[in-house]
């Protein structure tokens, strides 16, 4: 009975010390609660770069993007409606006398007429050039043709020769000629453009040797007129 008695007190006992290391051993572990193994985070990414570094598709660093488009040259003249009005005028002039020139090479019957007719070619033909080249860099198209009042003056010289013709043609350079001196003047004392002012200064002296000229082959034309019909007087008598 006693035996009994002290297997039962020592089997109560080991029971209860095995209680115990059980509940020791669940209190050191980590509680988790659904029971699944937990996994550890790895390293955490960095957010991207935001505000001014952060790199755009559309930015200024996209191939073949500026950034911003650039505004192309609208073409305007920077020319006063007055120096523009000088040039536009200069040139159709200069046209012209280039064009009666060219006929009267032809059709001049005194040498001294057809000589200043050569020589209208020659000089107006330069100053067209020098023109052209101020009218590119001011953005200034130049007429292509002549006014059409001299059209008109070429088609009637046109249907003259000879005397006739060097008589109608010396006139004509010589008004034609004082009107353009007085342009030329007025352009060299007021015009606002340095260019443009510098031409009409330049070109002066050469109008003002065309006028000199243009009467001297006036006269010319005139004594050979004259000289012409007393010949013809003669003749007939």
């Amino acid at each position: 009975m006693m035996n009994t008695r002290h297997s039962l007190s020592w089997l109560a006992g080991s029971v209860a010390l095995a209680i115990a290391m059980h509940t020791g051993a669940q209190s050191t572990s980590p509680a988790n609660p659904s029971g699944t193994p937990s996994t550890t985070a790895g390293p955490a990414t960095p957010a991207p770069p935001t505000g001014s570094n952060a790199p755009s598709a559309a930015g200024t660093n996209a191939p073949g993007n500026t950034g911003s488009s650039m505004s192309k040259s609208t073409g305007a003249s920077s020319l006063s409606s007055s120096d523009r009005n000088f040039i536009m005028k200069a040139a159709q002039g200069g046209m012209a006398e280039v064009e009666l020139g060219q006929l009267a090479s032809q059709r001049a019957s005194d040498p001294q007429v057809k000589q200043f007719a050569e020589r209208m070619v020659a000089d107006h033909g330069k100053a067209n050039d020098q023109l052209k080249q101020i009218a590119s860099s001011k953005n200034v198209t130049l007429p292509t043709d002549v006014p059409a009042a001299e059209k008109r003056e070429r088609d009637r010289l046109a249907k003259l020769s000879g005397a006739q013709f060097d008589r109608e043609y010396m006139s004509h350079m010589v008004s034609d000629h004082q009107k353009d001196i007085k342009e030329f003047q007025k352009a060299a004392k007021s015009a606002k453009d340095p260019d443009v002012k510098s031409f009409a200064e330049s070109t002066l002296p050469t109008l003002n040797d065309h006028l000199a000229a243009a009467k001297s082959a006036q006269a010319a034309a005139k004594n050979g007129a004259k000289t012409g019909a007393r010949t013809t007087s003669k003749q007939a008598g």
